[in-house]
């Protein structure tokens, strides 16, 4: 794991992203995604991975009309994974209409928020740690970074709790 760089009251650091639109895989700056209105990140350690799968996205998907309830403009899934990834899982959990699928293919953002993590052991590459964020107009407001192994501070019912 790497030293934070990030923490509450810091701008987002820009980096890009990739979504997939219809005309295929879209370049797009994290600020310009993320940095108008309230944003709810989360990060996952890899797509079709078995927390992520089971746990992770499928409570952001079934918790995201309370989360929008609340004022937020979007719920942002990533992953340092390719786009073609990305799609394919957002698809298969039927997360299209209610999260947005964005890779972060090379790492560079969760490199930028200093929370990438060395997967290498378990044949993953450089990865993003487990985490979530409320973004309010591209300034992090809540900073929810899970300590190894575990799945509390990120998940959608954790993340509700801390939106006000």
């Amino acid at each position: 794991m790497s030293e934070q760089k990030v923490s509450v009251g810091d701008k987002l650091p820009q980096a890009q992203l990739t979504l997939m639109s219809e005309n295929g895989p879209t370049p797009v700056d994290s600020a310009e995604l993320m940095g108008v209105g309230t944003t709810v990140l989360f990060a996952v350690p890899g797509a079709f991975t078995p927390t992520c799968s089971a746990k992770h996205l499928p409570g952001f998907i079934e918790q995201a009309d309370e989360i929008l309830a609340k004022g937020v403009d979007r719920i942002v899934c990533m992953a340092v994974n390719d786009i073609f990834v990305m799609d394919a899982w957002g698809k298969s959990c039927d997360a299209q209409e209610k999260v947005i699928m964005a890779a972060d293919g090379n790492g560079d953002f969760a490199q930028a928020l200093g929370l990438e993590m060395d997967g290498r052991g378990f044949g993953m590459g450089m990865r993003s740690q487990r985490f979530a964020m409320i973004i309010r107009d591209g300034q992090i407001d809540e900073l929810l970074v899970e300590s190894g192994g575990e799945f509390r501070v990120s998940s959608a019912d954790y993340v509700l709790s801390r939106l006000n």
